[in-house]
């Protein structure tokens, strides 16, 4: 029977190759992606390769990538979710902060997750019960109770159609934490937040959307390491979730509370 520690060390040799792709490859092709929304050669062939090595390893396996969307094995009870390039905006005008993500769900719950960020030398990582750790050593959220104290991570605005109806709760929500809370900072890459989340670099991170590919591996790492992670309305989050919330345990009552006014908002 393959274990999580099996699944892991896979997971690893995929995206080792990945960062070894992005390093390497320079950014020529930058396409549109909807509006104000981009991909480029990177990203597609981040996408191929891993594809292909997680067909070899483990093809019972299903996959999802956000490119090129479902392979393999597509009603797997295990399926591999892979965002190649977690910040594309930042790659194409040369910003270090992406990184690539590959999770692993089985139905609603992320298992495991490895993220790399090639430009930083950072690799987080973590399995269902084997703990989170970057670059080997082990994480665990920082132990903060005071809002005040708190440096949150904040998802970008919504581009393209409804972005000004869809960022009224976003401007919102950067009103409410700006009143409350020590620092924001706008990063650019749902992977890093909820990795820096682990690491005790952020307090709490808040993304007012839940794309799987941006947050599966992340999920999984910052739970790992002792945080909640959470929808709008305060319940576990899951792939249906509106939002994607994860907080050091000290703060998730009175991020709750700062949050309430969102809750009932479409």
């Amino acid at each position: 029977m393959t274990t999580m520690s099996d699944l892991l060390a896979v997971a690893q040799g995929a995206v080792d190759a990945a960062s070894h792709l992005v390093r390497r490859t320079a950014v020529g092709q930058v396409e549109a992606k909807g509006e104000r929304d981009m991909v480029t050669n990177v990203d597609r062939e981040v996408e191929e390769h891993v594809r292909a090595f997680l067909a070899r390893e483990t093809p019972e396996i299903g996959f999802f990538g956000e490119e090129g969307g479902q392979a393999g094995r597509t009603t797997a009870p295990l399926q591999w979710v892979l965002d190649p390039v977690d910040g594309t905006a930042n790659l194409a005008h040369k910003i270090p902060l992406c990184g690539v993500s590959l999770g692993l769900m089985q139905g609603q719950e992320a298992m495991l997750g490895v993220i790399d960020l090639p430009f930083l030398h950072e690799r987080y990582q973590a399995a269902r019960g084997l703990g989170a750790t970057a670059n080997g050593q082990r994480l665990q959220v920082r132990p903060n109770s005071e809002l005040g104290e708190a440096i949150v991570g904040l998802g970008d605005y919504a581009v393209g159609e409804q972005a000004a109806e869809r960022n009224e709760k976003r401007l919102a929500l950067t009103q409410l934490l700006a009143a409350k809370v020590l620092r924001i900072r706008m990063l650019g890459s749902a992977a890093i937040d909820l990795a820096w989340v682990a690491s005790g670099q952020l307090d709490a991170c808040v993304a007012l959307s839940n794309h799987l590919w941006d947050v599966a591996a992340g999920v999984a790492i910052a739970r790992e390491a002792g945080a909640c992670v959470i929808d709008l309305d305060g319940t576990p989050h899951t792939p249906s979730s509106r939002a994607t919330i994860a907080v050091t345990p000290g703060l998730e009552r009175a991020f709750a509370a700062l949050l309430n006014p969102l809750r009932d908002t479409t």
